[in-house]
């Protein structure tokens, strides 16, 4: 199991609109949002994202997954910093209503998503801060990064 999947520790995870220049500056701040525009959310692991990929551009997990090895790894902090997919970010900018709550019914019903009781409510309401953020980036030419720390509970 990699170690952004520890059952003992939570995982408290930004999602940012960046600059690629600015991915090593992302995974040593303590509080990414303070310096980037971003929403935040607990337990969104590398799973759930490649889930999302997988449901977004129809790449199988496995595939997805892949795609997914960080692209920063803070030494002091312990905090990775993964890179959104281009397509992913493509599709989320172009979610509108239905569609998103299309997208949120299906990965309700995910084992990613599923197991740890996320409804579809909650989670087409993390879609639609998504499909924000992703049109917000998309205008200002920057791309979508996930930033993942350890909580210790």
């Amino acid at each position: 199991m990699p170690a952004t999947e520890n059952t003992t520790m939570g995982i408290l995870t930004s999602i940012i609109a960046a600059e690629d220049h600015e991915i090593e500056a992302i995974g040593e701040s303590l509080h990414p949002l303070d310096e980037w525009s971003g929403i935040e959310m607990r337990d969104v692991d590398t799973a759930k994202i490649a889930t999302l990929h997988s449901l977004l551009t129809g790449d199988l997990f496995d595939d997805a997954i892949a795609r997914y090895e960080p692209v920063y790894v803070s030494a002091i902090e312990g905090a990775l910093v993964l890179r959104l997919a281009d397509e992913v970010m493509e599709r989320l900018v172009e979610l509108e209503e239905e569609p998103l709550d299309q997208v949120a019914a299906e990965l309700a019903a995910t084992e990613e998503f599923e197991s740890e009781n996320w409804g579809e409510e909650a989670i087409a309401a993390m879609l639609s801060e998504l499909a924000e953020l992703a049109r917000l980036a998309d205008s200002q030419g920057q791309a979508l990064f996930v930033w993942m720390h350890p909580l210790r509970t």
